[in-house]
C-alpha cells in the first residue's frame, strides 16, 4: 500500500496549538517508515491520523491513491498494534489472532487458516491454546503481531510496540519484527522515542520537531549528516563546536578554538558566516588520516562500556566527547592525539 500525507495539520484547541502542522510526506508500499522524536512532537497524532481515530484539522490522507480521510478505521485496510499489545484476556490465542477474520465475516475455515498461518509466521503456533496472562511480554507482542497479519492488512501501524519489553528481549525483537514485516511485503509505520530503534531498523525515518518534520530520509543520512543541531542531538551524542567558515572552495576549513577544523561540505554556508560543526564522538581518530586535523587532548573522564571506552578530554578549553575501540585502559591525565578528518565533521548554519 503506497501512503501519501499531504499538508496535514491537527489542533486540539486554541491553548495547545498545533499538535501537526503541515505535514507532507509519501510512503512507498513495502517501507517499514518511522515516526521518530520527542514526547509531544506529534509522532503518535500523525500515526492516529493515519488510522483514522483522529480527524485531521486540515489535508488529506491517500492510500493507494484513494482519498481516506473521512473513511472509518476499519474501512481504511490498516492494523495497529499497541504499545499495550491489546489483547483479549478472555480469549485464547488462537481466538485472538481470529478476532480479524471474525470481524470481516470469514467462514470458520477460513479464519483457522490465516490465524494459524499468523501464528506460524511469529512462531507461537504450538501456543495457541494459551491465553495472554499465561505468555510472556515478547509471546504476547508476537501474538499482537500475528493478529494484524491475520486481518489481512496492507498497512501495519506501530506505536512504540518494543518499549515495554527489557532490554535483551526488545533486542532481540528488533531484528524480528523488521524480518517480519519484510516478509510479509506490507507497508509499516512505525512511532517511537528510541533512537537506536529507528536508526537499526528503518529503511527511512521523519525525524518530528514541534509538530513538523524537522528532517527526513536514510537512518545514515539523518545520523551522518544531520540538517540542523536538534536532529544532531537527538540522534546519538555529539560535540558542536562554534567557529567560522575560512573557506568554502574545497579545503573547505572553519576556524575554531580547537584550530581549523577541514571539513567535507559547507552546507551552503558563505564565506565568513558563523557555524557550527558536529562531530561524532567515534569520528575522533587515535591514527593520522588524510587532511585530518591533530589536536592534543588530555583524558579528564574515562567510562567503560565493553565496546568501546568514552572519553571526556579537554583540548584549550573545550571539552570533547570521544569513544574509542577497546584496548589498554586510558588514565586520567593520559595526552592524547586526537584527529579528525574532513568527513568527520559536519557544518551547521547557524
Amino acid at each position: 500500500m503506497n501512503i501519501e500525507l499531504q499538508n496535514i495539520s491537527k489542533t486540539y484547541g486554541r491553548q495547545t496549538g498545533l499538535a501537526v502542522n503541515d505535514v507532507s510526506l509519501a510512503i512507498p508500499s513495502g517501507e517499514l517508515f518511522f515516526l521518530l522524536g520527542p514526547s509531544g512532537c506529534g509522532k503518535t497524532t500523525l500515526l492516529r491520523i493515519l488510522a483514522g481515530l483522529l480527524e485531521a484539522s486540515a489535508g488529506r490522507v491517500l492510500f493507494d491513491g484513494r482519498d481516506v480521510s473521512a473513511s472509518p478505521p476499519e474501512r481504511r485496510g490498516t492494523a495497529m498494534v499497541f504499545q499495550s499489545y491489546a489483547l483479549w484476556p478472555h480469549m485464547t490465542v488462537q481466538q485472538n489472532v481470529e478476532f480479524g477474520p471474525r470481524m470481516q465475516h470469514a467462514p470458520a475455515a477460513d479464519r483457522r487458516r490465516r490465524a494459524k498461518d499468523a501464528l506460524d509466521r511469529v512462531r507461537m503456533a504450538d501456543l495457541a491454546s494459551r491465553r495472554p496472562n499465561q505468555l510472556s511480554g515478547g509471546q504476547q507482542q508476537r501474538v499482537a503481531l500475528a493478529r494484524a497479519l491475520a486481518a489481512g492488512t496492507q498497512c501495519l501501524l506501530l506505536d512504540e510496540p518494543l518499549s515495554n519489553l527489557d532490554a535483551r528481549l526488545r533486542l532481540a525483537m528488533r531484528t524480528e519484527l523488521r524480518q517480519l514485516v519484510k516478509d510479509a511485503g506490507i507497508t509499516a509505520v512505525y512511532v517511537t522515542h528510541d533512537q537506536v530503534e529507528a536508526l537499526s531498523m528503518a529503511d527511512r525515518v521523519a525525524l518530528m520537531n514541534a509538530g513538523r518534520i524537522a528532517q527526513l530520509g536514510r537512518p545514515a543520512d539523518l545520523y551522518e549528516r544531520p540538517a540542523d543541531r536538534f536532529v544532531a542531538d537527538f540522534l546519538g551524542e555529539a560535540n558542536f563546536i562554534r567557529g567560522h567558515l575560512v573557506s568554502s572552495a574545497d579545503p573547505i576549513a572553519v576556524d575554531t578554538p580547537l584550530g581549523q577544523l577541514p571539513a567535507a561540505s559547507c552546507a551552503g554556508a558563505l564565506q565568513g558566516q558563523a557555524v557550527t560543526c558536529c562531530i561524532r564522538p567515534e569520528r575522533f581518530l587515535l591514527s593520522p588520516a588524510p587532511q585530518a586535523l591533530p589536536l592534543q587532548a588530555t583524558v579528564a573522564q574515562c567510562t567503560y562500556v565493553g565496546e568501546a571506552w568514552h572519553l571526556l578530554c579537554r583540548s584549550g578549553e573545550t571539552l570533547l566527547k570521544v569513544k574509542t575501540p577497546p584496548g589498554p585502559m586510558p588514565q586520567l591525565g593520559d595526552v592524547l592525539t586526537l584527529y579528525v578528518a574532513p568527513d568527520g565533521v559536519t557544518i551547521l548554519k547557524d
